[in-house]
């Protein structure tokens, strides 16, 4: 039999279809995001003084709102602990004797609209008046006791709009001098406190806006030194996205980099104050430690910073990126 010799297959030329795994594609989208996060901080520290001049706007930008909510939140807790159950204070008449005020202390015990009556005589009053003020000196210029005595009365009631009607039905009664309600220091600050933090998330809005123009306008800055890289890069292939990361990334370490700049100046400021706060905290209660962002408020801080970076960053480069092409003066 005759021997039939193979011939050698000829080298296939040409291209070859190459599928690519979803894990390779993946590391390699991971990898060129880090070197371009990577690249974008390099460039900030390429540029020191510009950068850190950018950094402490948003840095102060940043750190005022998150005083202020800081702030408002340690007076929330230190106002917490105070009691918040009306009392009424009845002034009583200083010509009154010590036996009609006590007899008409028990028959304000006979009322169904009131919880407690608690009576504090003209030489308590004096007593309180030596111990826990400054004034006990004033006391020698008089020849008799000038403190009249006091009856501090409960509301069974805390409704708001029945309170100045029993006040005012209190201080008509014979004997009663002056009736004081003094529910209304604590309802005047809880007022001054909601008006503080409304005024907080208005000034927090307007500063953001501020964080996000500054921002844009650093990017859109970068993006006009860098026009002639970008047209290159266009010319040859890469795409808008591709174009884009760099920019973003910038923004985003802007952000995030003045937003730890910010929690730095928040806890400074907070540091500064703990001691003269401690002191009028001690002068009414027993002990009060100012906290500061916490936790959940630095990361809160820093997710906040970091995506208004990213967002102002974004905005400037979709604005200005398209006016960029190749061909275009």
């Amino acid at each position: 039999m005759a021997r039939k010799e193979t011939q050698a297959q000829p080298p296939r030329r040409g291209a070859q279809q190459h599928r690519i795994q979803f894990a390779d594609r993946s590391r390699s989208w991971r990898r060129h995001h880090a070197l371009v996060a990577r690249q974008a901080l390099v460039r900030l520290r390429q540029t020191p003084v510009a950068s850190l001049m950018t950094l402490a706007v948003l840095a102060i930008a940043l750190a005022l709102p998150g005083f202020l909510f800081t702030a408002l939140s340690n007076l929330q807790t230190l106002t917490s602990g105070w009691d918040p159950e009306p009392r009424i204070a009845l002034y009583m008449q200083t010509e009154l004797s010590d036996q009609s005020i006590d007899s008409f202390s028990r028959e304000l015990l006979l009322r169904d609209d009131l919880s407690s009556v608690e009576l504090i005589s003209r030489d308590k009053g004096l007593e309180d008046f030596r111990r826990y003020t400054a004034f006990a000196d004033l006391l020698d210029y008089f020849d008799h006791n000038p403190l009249p005595a006091v009856i501090m009365v409960t509301p069974l009631s805390s409704d708001p709009v029945q309170l100045p009607l029993l006040q005012a039905e209190l201080q008509a009664l014979p004997g009663v001098n002056e009736a004081q309600l003094d529910m209304e220091w604590v309802q005047r600050l809880n007022a001054i406190i909601a008006l503080a933090k409304r005024g907080s998330y208005v000034l927090g809005g307007l500063l953001a806006m501020a964080v996000l123009l500054v921002v844009g306008n650093t990017v859109r800055m970068t993006i006009e030194s860098r026009r002639d890289e970008i047209i290159v890069s266009k010319l040859v292939g890469a795409t808008d996205a591709w174009v884009r990361r760099p920019f973003l990334y910038s923004g985003f370490w802007y952000g995030l980099i003045g937003g730890l700049l910010a929690w730095l100046l928040v806890q400074m400021a907070l540091l500064m104050l703990t001691e003269p706060a401690q002191a009028l905290a001690d002068l009414y209660l027993n002990r009060f430690e100012i906290s500061g962002l916490g936790l959940v408020g630095t990361l809160s801080l820093l997710a906040t910073s970091a995506l208004l970076g990213l967002t102002g960053s974004w905005l400037a480069v979709t604005r200005h990126l398209n006016e960029i092409e190749p061909g275009e003066s």
